[in-house]
């Protein structure tokens, strides 16, 4: 028997082409399109979609989610979307491998104001043993990226120094390990110490062991390049991949809020390395807010040896006053802060840093360096990072699909966490008709899963893994926004994962069907 079967739905397929009506078939995690009268077939299910769309669950090439759904396996704010599938370990910030528990606990520490954290005491170490963790036990599937700063860290410690060859010989053995276990690629977050100790040349030689194995190179660019040019960040990025002979994935590709140069330049750079025959795409948010852990806005030698020597720096005069005269005055006027857990503090959620250190009778920087000190390093923070007036041309961009970069934790998270896929299909598509539903659907589902080399998600066809999203494309919207972030959408009224039904009506079964995606294996 059939163990679920949805009739009189609209089939999008996740390939760009138009819909078609037909039912579609469940038989335990796979399925199959059947169109025609299906009146004599019997299931164990049936869902009615009459008015609805039935398109491949969709696919999130960016999440901060690796530590916290451990924690919190439901995944209400994400699942709701509509989201199936999530690649972890973005911005050189996996949390595999690692020699000893102590190390890992450190990093996790390092960065927990943007990955949070899992239940603690930790207890894997490697590419595989983290996989292992999401089998049947977290609502949606989980895709490994290894970062490079791990990597790092392996190899050459804490330390902003370059590699020497044998340690760089040793990261390569590290990056062939990972990928053996089921690691999709490389990422790098240039911005985020120690993986941002690395050079150049550092980067194309791991990125092009990645790529020898069927991987790709994912990168959050180094911002300091900036004042090299507009897009030399950017151009960093393709250089690796050209030294490498890897294929580039640029993540949260955007103009910045400040409107430099033109949106054109971006577009142009990657339109320039594809006709060059470079194989280049991207991914970009859907709201105009940024989104990190506080410290990223705190100078590199402060940071470097580890979150102990950031922690000395935040507690001495001197580096105090260093500190003040290298932090970025936008940093502390346009940002508010989110996720505290001191009792005394969590008064200035969603408050900006200026409004903050007025409540506290401090100067800003004072402020900020006294909450990081009281909160242990785990704050947020979210600003406006992004050209609102230019958005829809990277969000429509043949070359661009739909990443959230969605921080799990805080009272005012950046609202994308809770709206960034509904908002394509409600405002992009229906109200501002940006994009059609088909290729918007592509953009959510068929074309990441090619990025990655999924073999068996993405689309709607026979055999392939049942993770579906049905939706209402006329009522379909997001509530989630700067002042009332977490609010969940309207119009997902079913989400499937491994054929199991995650979302009935809107609301979580409580089902747990994801499992770890192992790159180089059948997606079971």
């Amino acid at each position: 028997m059939i163990d679920l079967l949805i009739t009189n739905g609209l089939v999008i397929d996740g390939s760009g082409s138009p819909g078609f009506f037909a039912a579609v078939l469940v038989e335990g995690d796979t399925v199959t399109v059947q169109r025609g009268d299906v009146s004599n077939l019997e299931a164990a299910r049936t869902i009615d979609a009459t008015g609805l769309v039935v398109c491949p669950g969709f696919i999130d090439l960016h999440s901060h989610a690796g530590l916290t759904i451990m924690g919190e396996p439901h995944h209400d704010p994400k699942v709701r979307q509509g989201v199936t599938t999530e690649l972890v370990g973005i911005d050189g910030m996996s949390h595999a491998p690692f020699k000893t528990r102590e190390e890992l606990e450190r990093y996790i520490w390092q960065d927990a104001g943007l990955n949070g954290y899992p239940p603690l005491p930790t207890d894997w170490l490697t590419v595989a043993g983290q996989l292992d963790k999401y089998d049947n036990s977290v609502a949606i599937n989980m895709a490994f990226i290894l970062g490079n700063s791990p990597v790092r860290i392996w190899s050459v410690g804490w330390n902003d120094r370059p590699a020497t060859f044998a340690e760089l010989e040793d990261m390569k053995s590290v990056v062939r390990e990972a990928m053996e276990e089921g690691a999709w690629g490389l990422s790098t977050g240039l911005d985020y110490p120690p993986g941002s100790y690395a050079s150049t040349s550092e980067l194309a030689e791991l990125a092009g062991v990645a790529a020898r194995m069927g991987g790709h190179y994912h990168t959050h660019t180094r911002a300091s390049l900036r004042s090299n040019g507009l897009l030399a960040p950017w151009e960093e990025a393709l250089e690796i991949g050209r030294g490498g002979d890897c294929p580039v994935h640029l993540t949260h590709y955007r103009q910045s809020a400040a409107g430099v140069g033109s949106h054109l330049d971006y577009l142009g750079l990657v339109e320039d390395a594809r006709d060059q025959g470079m194989d280049v795409t991207f991914d970009c948010y859907t709201y105009p807010y940024s989104g990190t852990t506080v410290t990223i806005g705190l100078p590199h030698w402060a940071k470097d040896g580890g979150p102990e020597r950031l922690m000395a720096a935040l507690k001495d005069a001197d580096d105090r006053e260093r500190m003040k005269r290298e932090l970025s005055k936008d940093r502390l006027e346009n940002n508010w802060l989110t996720s505290f857990n001191q009792a005394q503090n969590k008064q200035y959620e969603g408050k900006l840093i200026t409004d903050i250190a007025e409540m506290r009778g401090q100067d800003p920087a004072d402020a900020l360096f006294d909450l990081l000190i009281e909160e242990n390093l785990f704050i947020s923070t979210v600003g406006l990072g992004t050209n609102a007036q230019t958005l829809y041309a990277f969000v429509s961009h043949p070359a661009g699909m739909i990443a959230s970069d969605s921080i799990l934790f805080g009272e005012y998270p950046n609202p994308r966490t809770y709206g960034c896929f509904p908002i394509v299909l409600a405002e992009f598509v229906r109200a501002e008709k940006h994009l059609k539903l088909p290729e918007a659907i592509r953009k959510m589902t068929s074309f990441p899963a090619q990025r990655l080399g999924l073999p068996d998600r993405g689309l709607l066809r026979n055999g392939f893994k049942a993770d579906m999203v049905i939706f209402n494309p006329d009522t379909v919207k997001t509530h989630a926004t700067k002042e009332d972030p977490k609010q969940y959408p309207l119009g997902i009224d079913y989400v499937v994962v491994n054929g199991q039904v995650v979302i009935q009506n809107g609301e979580n079964t409580g089902v747990l069907p994801g499992r770890g995606l192992r790159r180089g294996r059948a997606s079971t």
